[in-house]
């Protein structure tokens, strides 16, 4: 339960910082805004960097899957998540990125051999409806007039932005059984900043820094933070005890924390799909983490 809760909590300030991100966007330039997150995150993880007594080396495998880890789930997902939305409709956005839980299935068995179990096929099914629902409740309102071949690059980019955070939680598995959860994060975030520096440098060589007001640098902070530091650790944490596949399930909670976050601190309206898509995603929860009936072995 208490990996549960790890991973429940990751996905949940995931969400609450994707939610918010959008102010930041306003004020930052999107290369400059990741550049600053990972440096910020590199000070406050600078003591896990190192290894400690009882750790055991890095393997060339384990320094591999380290650059992959933070090549996709930092650099690469962050790229294609925030110019795919900007390309395309917040419903087709919302809808692609639904399929998060399936994917992260497939690769788990594909690339780990991780058998899924009917209950987790189900948990799955009722995950991304959950999320489908909640997509099409948030964009009820907005404006679907992107189309063509801007939207369909767009969509392209979301695809390609949910692979590569099923990749996350695949590789991520890989490395919990060899590396410790702090290490994980503080390195995967410096890979991470090292990627984006020279896009970084370049945007903050333009930027007038004087114009941020002091509540903007405090949300950063709150934002960096929470994207490299403590969601990473709670995630790595909480995988070392759960297989991939139903690992994957815990992302339904990335855009049901952004819903909730919009409705209370952004002021959107709360519908009824929205309360079909809280029931329909937190089922897919209970159902793949209810402890499963054990037979009493035969006299």
């Amino acid at each position: 339960m208490a990996a549960y809760a790890s991973l429940a909590l990751s996905m949940a300030l995931v969400g609450s910082y994707v939610a918010l991100s959008k102010i930041l966007v306003l004020v930052f330039p999107v290369m400059l805004l990741a550049w600053l997150r990972f440096g910020i995150a590199a000070v406050a993880m600078a003591g896990w960097v190192c290894r400690r007594p009882g750790q055991q080396p890095l393997s060339a495998t384990d320094r591999r899957l380290l650059f992959w880890e933070s090549f996709f789930g930092n650099f690469l997902f962050s790229v294609c998540m925030l110019f795919g939305v900007s390309l395309t409709s917040a419903l087709a956005a919302g809808v692609i990125m639904a399929s998060i839980p399936a994917v992260v299935a497939v690769l788990s068995w594909w690339l780990l051999g991780e058998r899924i179990s009917l209950r987790v096929q189900i948990a799955i099914a009722l995950a991304v409806g959950g999320i489908v629902v909640l997509s099409v409740a948030k964009a009820s309102g907005a404006d679907s007039h992107t189309g063509g071949l801007r939207a369909l690059l767009g969509n392209a980019l979301l695809f390609a932005a949910v692979c590569c955070e099923a990749l996350y939680v695949v590789i991520g598995k890989k490395l919990t059984g060899h590396v410790s959860a702090q290490r994980i994060s503080a390195l995967v975030n410096l890979w991470g900043w090292a990627l984006v520096t020279p896009f970084g440098l370049v945007a903050a060589w333009q930027f007038d820094f004087g114009a941020v007001s002091l509540g903007h640098w405090g949300l950063l902070v709150f934002y960096s933070l929470a994207a490299s530091m403590i969601t990473v650790w709670l995630w790595m944490t909480g995988l070392r005890h759960v297989p991939a596949a139903s690992a994957g399930i815990f992302t339904v909670f990335l855009p049901i924390s952004a819903g909730l976050v919009g409705v209370l601190a952004l002021g959107e309206r709360f519908t009824a799909l929205h309360a079909w898509a809280f029931g329909l995603a937190l089922s897919g929860v209970v159902l793949a983490t209810w402890p499963a009936r054990r037979l009493a072995p035969a006299t």
